[in-house]
C-alpha cells in the first residue's frame, strides 16, 4: 500500500460520440472524489489501456479511417500523454491489450477478427517494434452473437509463461507458449457452449484463475497448471439474481490482492456483483450486488490502496466512485456524476 494521497489514472473510451479519446484524472483520496477529468491523448476509439510496470508507457487499442491496431505512450511525470508509434492493419481494431512485466511484448485480441496478435516491444523507447506472432480462431457457437471466433481477451499468465486467450465465439480459453513471442498452442479449456467467456484475473497465489462469461453471466473458478499452462474449472457461480430475467451481459472482473474478494460486473442488471473467496478451496460465495448508477457499466478498476473503486458506464457516460470496506468487500457510493463520454475502460498508474 502507498501513502499518497492523490493518484492518476486513464480511462479509455468510444469516440462515436463526443469523446476525444483517453482521458486522464485524478483520484483524490483524501477528500474522497474524483477530480481533474481531462482529454489526454486523441486516438479513434481507444477502448482499452494497458501501462508498463514503470508506469514510463502507456498502450491502447485504437483504430485510423480502416486501419486497426495498437498505439504507444510516453507517460510524463505530470500524466500528459505523447504519442510514441502505432502498429495499424487493414480491418477493425482489437478490443484488448496487455503488456508484460519486462516491458519487452505487448498482446492484443481482436474480436471482429478472431485473432491474437504479439508484438516486440523496444524496453527503453516504449515503441511497438513488430509483430511477431498472430493466431487465428475457427469455428463457432450455438449463441446468435457465436457465428464466427470472437476473441475477447489476451493477457499473460503471472508466470510470464503463457498467453492466455479467451474466444468468446468458440467458447474457449487457450494457452500459447510465448517462445520468442511466437504464440504456440499448449492447452485449450472448453467451456459450456453459449457462455461467452470474456475475462480473466488471476488470483495473488497464481494458482487460480477467476474467468468472467459474457452471455451466461457467471464466474468460473479456475485451477492453473504453471507446468504445462492448462486450466481447469472447480466452480460456476450466476453475478445476478436468481430472479432477473432481463437482458444482461458479463463484463469486467478484478480480484483484490489480498486474494479474498472477487468483483464482476453486469450490464443489463447494471451492478456489480462482490463475491468472497474461501481461503481453502478458492470457490466464491455472493455477498452483495451494488448499483453502478449508470447504464451499461463497461469497466472498473479498484486504486491503488484498495479503499476505493470506480466503475464506468459506457451509454450513460457518467463514472462512479465507491469507498471500500477491506473488511467485508462491500461497497458505498460517494459519487456518481462524474461525466466522460462513452467510458469504456479504466487503470491507474502503479504506485
Amino acid at each position: 500500500m502507498t501513502t499518497h494521497e492523490k493518484f492518476t489514472g486513464y480511462f479509455g473510451t468510444y469516440t462515436k460520440g463526443e469523446s476525444e479519446g483517453i482521458y486522464s484524472f485524478t483520484l483524490d483520496a483524501a477528500n474522497r472524489k474524483i477530480i481533474d477529468v481531462k482529454a489526454a491523448a486523441s486516438l479513434e476509439n481507444p477502448t482499452y489501456l494497458a501501462i508498463s510496470d514503470d508506469n514510463r508507457f502507456l498502450y491502447a487499442v485504437g483504430k485510423e479511417g480502416g486501419l486497426g491496431g495498437v498505439a504507444g505512450f510516453n507517460i510524463s511525470e505530470f500524466g500528459s500523454l505523447s504519442l510514441i508509434n502505432t502498429q495499424l492493419a487493414e480491418g477493425a481494431s482489437p478490443c484488448h491489450v496487455s503488456v508484460n512485466k519486462e516491458n519487452s511484448m505487448l498482446l492484443s485480441a481482436n474480436y471482429h477478427k478472431g485473432s491474437a496478435d504479439s508484438y516486440l516491444l523496444d524496453r527503453e523507447s516504449g515503441s511497438i517494434e513488430t509483430v511477431l506472432s498472430s493466431v487465428v480462431h475457427e469455428g463457432s457457437g450455438p449463441d446468435e452473437r457465436q457465428e464466427k471466433a470472437h476473441t475477447h481477451y489476451a493477457g499473460f499468465t503471472p508466470d510470464g509463461k503463457y498467453a492466455a486467450v479467451i474466444d468468446l465465439g468458440i467458447d474457449q480459453l487457450l494457452t500459447y507458449s510465448l517462445d520468442n513471442g511466437q504464440l504456440i498452442e499448449k492447452s485449450i479449456l472448453h467451456i459450456a457452449p453459449g457462455s461467452g467467456p470474456r475475462h480473466l484475473v488471476f488470483h495473488p497465489n497464481n494458482k487460480i484463475a477467476y474467468l468472467m462469461t459474457e452471455f451466461s453471466s457467471e464466474v468460473l473458478v479456475l485451477k492453473y497448471q504453471s507446468e504445462d499452462g492448462s486450466f481447469e474449472q472447480l466452480q460456476a457461480i450466476s453475478t445476478l439474481p436468481g430472479d432477473f430475467t432481463e437482458n444482461n451481459q458479463g463484463s469486467a472482473i478484478h480480484i483484490s490482492s489480498d486474494g479474498k474478494f472477487v468483483y464482476a460486473a453486469n450490464r443489463g442488471h447494471d451492478s456489480i456483483a462482490i463475491f468472497k473467496v474461501d481461503s481453502e478451496s478458492f470457490k466464491l460465495s455472493f455477498i452483495e450486488h451494488t448499483s453502478t448508477e449508470g447504464n451499461w457499466p463497461r469497466d472498473f478498476v479498484l486504486d491503488p490502496n484498495e479503499k476505493f473503486l470506480i466503475a464506468t458506464n459506457q451509454n450513460s457516460s457518467n463514472v462512479a466512485l465507491y469507498s471500500r470496506d477491506e473488511e467485508t468487500g462491500k461497497l458505498t457510493l460517494l459519487q456518481s456524476d462524474v461525466k466522460v463520454p462513452d467510458p469504456v475502460c479504466v487503470k491507474f498508474l502503479n504506485y
